[in-house]
């Protein structure tokens, strides 16, 4: 009988190569090719093909898991069956918010929490800090995989929390703890037994220093979400983003305070993320962006000054530093304000990342707030993504935007005139339309 062919496979992108070599020729890396023996090909598929049409759908069910936020992160409650990736920097609060979520579900659901970086007693210790009532809350310290499955077959928990995937391993592997075909091959057992077992399964993932998750990233395609935690973790807030989502809503966003007792949910995010205070300074716009369904206000800040080096200084924190290097160029295009001899700074208060091009036209009037030194009012919201040729483009859900500004006690909004309300719609504020940056800019230090 023909032996097993030897396989070696990359540390750091889970590239697979028949022939040692210091230099992995997908990612460049060297020296992180290790051996992988062993014939890991599936059998043949026994099933037959049916047709389309012949598929019974079926509902999903839901239950909730206490917390309201990280319930809007997965689309509205845990799936049964489903597998769900946590990933975020060390002590930002990925155990944390997977404890008490276990202790807030123990009453109604069977939970099993797998620990494997720290001692049951810790776990302990730290549900008593954070206040946690749940004594049927089952706990294991355990990183072999066989005997994780195995206990779960004797205690059969409705959720099953793995911390962390990094930490666990199988015993027929050589690679340790840790390395790519570990994580890989560890993941991939755990999900076919919470696919067969109709368990939910939630994977807690370190990332790297470069903020990507440790491991392949065939790991992201194995599991049904992947949630990141974002924020520095010297900071009391916590956000968590839903980048990929097989039963909710992408880029969902949900909102936390780190406290004494744990993760706090925040109920009204907006109110969280403006300015306090009566005075009106130059350089700051309110945008309303969207986070999946959410709409959500933010604070744009920008800040222009004469530049003493030969190199002005371009920087954007909780933006694309690209896209602000384009919208400066607009401005000076079609707003006669020139920025090269001035470094720009702009930033998104709160933490908070805006992706979406609606943050366009807010960074454009915060930009040229500052350069003129002309306040804009805190009842203004803005929002509106700006073309190359000057022009003002529709975002999506321009109403949803409007409508939580007025809820907020805004008074004004300017926002390109497809977002206009429809006739005879009362959003509760004064809508202006514009069609281009020039006419956004004449705007600035207008009385409301």
């Amino acid at each position: 009988m023909k032996g097993a062919r030897v396989r070696y496979v990359c540390q750091e992108c889970g590239a697979q190569a028949f022939q040692w070599a210091g230099r992995c020729d997908a990612c460049g890396a060297w020296n992180t090719l290790s051996e992988v023996s062993g014939d890991h090909r599936a059998p043949a598929a026994a099933n037959q093909a049916i047709a389309l049409a012949d598929v019974a759908c079926e509902t999903l069910v839901r239950f909730p898991t206490g917390l309201q936020e990280l319930d809007r992160v997965l689309g509205g409650g845990v799936v049964p069956g489903s597998v769900v990736l946590i990933g975020g920097d060390p002590g930002i609060g990925k155990s944390t918010i997977l404890i008490q979520a276990l202790a807030t579900m123990h009453a109604q659901v069977h939970g099993l929490y797998v620990t494997g970086e720290e001692s049951a007693a810790q776990v302990a210790a730290r549900a008593q800090r954070l206040g946690l009532d749940a004594p049927r809350l089952k706990l294991l310290a355990e990183t072999n995989v066989d005997a994780i499955i195995a206990c779960c077959r004797a205690e059969q928990p409705r959720v099953l929390v793995i911390d962390s995937i990094q930490t666990v391993f199988l015993p027929m592997l050589p690679s340790a703890p840790g390395s790519v075909s570990q994580v890989r091959e560890s993941a991939a057992r755990l999900v076919r037994f919470a696919k067969d077992t109709n368990t939910a399964l939630f994977l807690v993932g370190h990332v790297t220093k470069e903020g990507q998750l440790a491991g392949p990233r065939v790991l992201e395609h194995m599991v049904d979400a992947v949630l990141y935690f974002e924020g520095d973790s010297g900071s009391r807030f916590r956000l968590i983003r839903a980048i990929k989502n097989r039963f909710g809503a992408v880029n969902e966003l949900g909102v936390f305070v780190m406290t004494e007792n744990g993760l706090r949910e925040v109920a009204n995010p907006s109110a969280l993320f403006l300015r306090s205070g009566a005075d009106t300074v130059s350089g700051s716009v309110v945008l309303a962006t969207q986070e999946g369904t959410r709409p959500l206000l933010v604070e744009v800040q920008a800040l222009i000054d004469e530049s003493v080096g030969a190199n002005p200084r371009r920087v954007a924190l909780g933006l694309d530093g690209q896209r602000l290097g384009m919208l400066l160029a607009l401005l000076h295009r079609h707003g006669g304000h020139a920025t090269y001899r001035q470094d720009v700074f702009v930033n998104v208060a709160g933490g908070i990342r805006v992706g979406e091009t609606a943050a366009d036209l807010a960074v454009v009037l915060a930009c040229a707030s500052s350069l003129l030194d002309k306040p804009l009012g805190k009842d203004l919201v803005v929002f509106g993504e700006v073309g190359l040729a000057g022009e003002m483009r529709p975002v999506p859900r321009g109403q949803e935007r409007l409508r939580e500004a007025a809820k907020l006690g805004f008074r004004r909004a300017i926002v390109p005139s497809a977002n206009l309300p429809k006739r005879g719609t009362d959003v509760g504020l004064r809508v202006t339309g514009i069609n281009g940056v020039s006419e956004a800019l004449r705007l600035i230090g207008e009385e409301p």
